[in-house]
């Protein structure tokens, strides 16, 4: 099943208003552990407005880290606050938050009307007032040309798709997304995107994880990297690229005559190192990697060499990690 969301309509009832000038979602000192295990170890974080990536690789502490947020486990120390309020005293704030988690049974006898327009009932609106929201969530993401079908035949992109209309039903400022793009194909994954943007650009705080750098770079530019259940860092990914300079980052070019590329190239400030690792491409070390990027067009024009691909193999989440593990990752 989807999250349980009578809670949510039962906490509309009670007197509460979101605290003003503090952020959405705040962790102060959280840690959670099961036995030995610490899976958050003393995380402290405020976010507010926009798009947010979660990045991490699997066992990083991303689930963990929604899961406290949401209310499912309880922190075994420190605090939590949602728009200001210890959601574990007062549940009411959970009222303004969707969320998409990562694994979930759906009912798939159900059309995807009717199953958003459920949940859409348990907010406490009315028959016709959820047939409204329900009709405007599934247009939001594009379904609303199949949403008389049945869930039991959509794709798994369409699927994540009815997921996120499920989170959205309630109006929120608070959407969390747990691995959305996870399994879907090119063309799902491009129109999910979409809607993240979308959601960030009409000023509600979204939180996106993901274990894929680039995907989470096609959304937004604020990235929080989980590492062993700890903040390794958390800023502009621009911001976080730079502190990666001090290491020597490579940029890869296919070409039909690597070495005499290289000759053009061997003099440039920026390179700390040229090898060979094929007959048809030429392996650049560099510690300016933005640098380097501006200027080889010209250096490769001139040279009068074709390079037919440019790739950086070491541009991924797992590379950044040991770098900034220093090989620990």
């Amino acid at each position: 099943m989807m999250p349980d969301m009578t809670q949510h309509g039962k906490a509309e009832t009670q007197q509460w208003q979101p605290v003003e000038n503090t952020p959405v979602v705040m962790f102060d000192r959280v840690s959670k552990t099961y036995g030995r295990i610490n899976a958050l170890s003393g995380v402290s974080i405020g976010l507010s407005g926009g798009v947010t990536g979660i990045l991490g690789m699997n066992g990083a502490g991303k689930s963990t880290f929604f899961k406290l947020m949401m209310g499912k486990i309880k922190p075994s120390s420190g605090a939590i606050r949602l728009f200001g309020t210890d959601p574990w005293k007062n549940p009411a704030p959970y009222s303004r938050v969707g969320f998409v988690p990562e694994h979930e049974k759906m009912y798939d006898w159900m059309t995807a009307l009717d199953f958003i327009t459920t949940f859409a009932r348990l907010h406490g609106m009315t028959r016709d007032e959820a047939s409204i929201e329900a009709t405007r969530v599934l247009k939001f993401v594009s379904l609303d040309e199949v949403m008389h079908k049945r869930i039991g035949q959509f794709s798994k992109g369409m699927r994540q798709r009815v997921k996120i209309a499920h989170a959205l039903v309630n109006d929120p400022e608070l959407i969390v997304l747990d691995e959305p793009l996870q399994g879907c194909d090119p063309l799902a994954r491009t129109t999910i995107m979409n809607v993240i943007k979308e959601l960030g650009a009409m000023g509600r705080t979204v939180l996106v994880s993901s274990h894929i750098l680039h995907e989470i770079e096609r959304i937004t530019e604020q990235i929080v990297i989980l590492h062993r259940g700890r903040v390794l860092a958390l800023g502009n990914s621009h911001a976080i690229r730079e502190m990666l300079d001090q290491h020597p980052h490579k940029i890869l070019l296919d070409c039909n005559q690597p070495r005499e590329l290289a000759k053009a190239i061997v003099d440039m400030d920026e390179v700390t190192g040229l090898s060979f690792s094929n007959p048809a491409a030429l392996l650049i070390e560099t510690r300016h990697l933005g640098e380097m990027h501006k200027k080889l067009p010209k250096v490769i024009v001139d040279s009068g060499q074709i390079v037919t691909g440019i790739d950086n193999p070491d541009d991924d989440l797992q590379s950044i990690l040991m770098y900034l593990t220093g090989g620990s990752a």
